[in-house]
């Protein structure tokens, strides 16, 4: 696929209005494995079988609500829309049959070249067939219409009839963080993992709050519990997770928890009910932390205060 094919190859903006790291993560890669198996750019296993495109996930449906932009990644014509599919259907039971990619937008890049934009927001698409738009030009909103379990964008870019992984597409590299070229036309770092979400909380709370990013009790001192937990992504079957937690008058909580099973998103918690009297007033800092191979590759701090 190298040479020619890479002669008239489109430069992607980042397709969606937020910040890497900060309010929005990629959740999945192209699989670039040809079999069963699944192997994303990086060499890991942050994809599934036959994922054909970039899914750039929001952190919680609070932000899908609030409404997150779509825009053109490279400039062309619209030759198909899809609009008027539910959000959440399919989490919810229904069939999403022959309509996995929801609302969507369909743009010709010219030269065989397309991009094609899936899961938008009911009712958002702001473009219609036969539409030239520019690069960075409003597309529509996030959402969570068609075959998605979380709000997200699902970017594919194809040459014919081929999907090209933008990370590497000449698919020369072993892995595409030694890529020497990609599509992008501002770097997008490769994460594998890490932490999206972490709090100290007065209880335990359930990781489908967190998802719909509801604010959560803070600590006090007539509070029944102290929780420090975590949300993540790219969980890998033998990382170890950490959590401290520390605060006045002696008060520390430390746990070590090697994982046995990969998650693509994952939620962990650690706590300690109330002493007698309540909880001290002072400051409270807890830290987690995800390994992997004996190197710590995420980690979180945060503090509370008690008054």
């Amino acid at each position: 696929m190298a040479g020619t094919f890479l002669t008239d190859a489109p430069k992607l903006e980042m397709p969606v209005e937020c910040t890497l790291g900060q309010d929005c993560y990629i959740q999945n890669y192209v699989d670039r494995d040809p079999g069963s198996g699944v192997r994303d750019a990086g060499c890991g296993g942050l994809t599934y079988d036959g994922h054909k495109g970039t899914d750039f996930a929001l952190l919680t449906e609070a932000q899908m609500q609030a409404g997150v932009q779509v825009i053109a990644a490279a400039p062309g014509r619209v030759i198909a829309t899809r609009d008027g599919e539910p959000d959440g259907a399919y989490v919810g039971g229904e069939t999403v049959a022959d309509k996995e990619c929801g609302n969507g937008i369909v743009i010709d890049l010219g030269n065989g070249w397309q991009t094609q934009y899936c899961h938008l927001r009911e009712g958002s698409i702001s473009v219609n067939r036969g539409d030239r738009v520019k690069a960075g030009e409003p597309l529509g909103l996030v959402g969570q219409s068609g075959q998605a379990e979380f709000p997200h964008l699902h970017l594919s870019l194809r040459h014919d009839v081929t999907v090209v992984d933008p990370f590497d597409p000449d698919m020369q590299d072993a892995c595409a963080t030694n890529a020497t070229q990609t599509l992008w036309s501002a770097p997008i770092t490769y994460r594998p993992s890490g932490w999206l979400e972490a709090g100290l909380t007065a209880t335990v709370p359930r990781f489908e709050t967190v998802l719909t990013g509801a604010p959560l009790p803070p600590p006090s001192d007539t509070a029944p519990a102290l929780v420090l937990w975590g949300y993540g992504f790219g969980l890998r079957a033998g990382d170890t997770i950490g959590f401290e937690i520390t605060g006045p008058d002696g008060i520390s909580i430390s746990t070590t928890t090697e994982v046995d099973a990969s998650k693509a998103r994952f939620f962990r918690y650690v706590g300690k009910k109330a002493p007698p009297g309540g909880w001290p007033r002072g400051r409270y800092d807890g830290q987690i932390t995800l390994s992997r191979d004996g190197a710590v590759i995420a980690r979180r701090t945060l503090t509370a205060r008690i008054d």
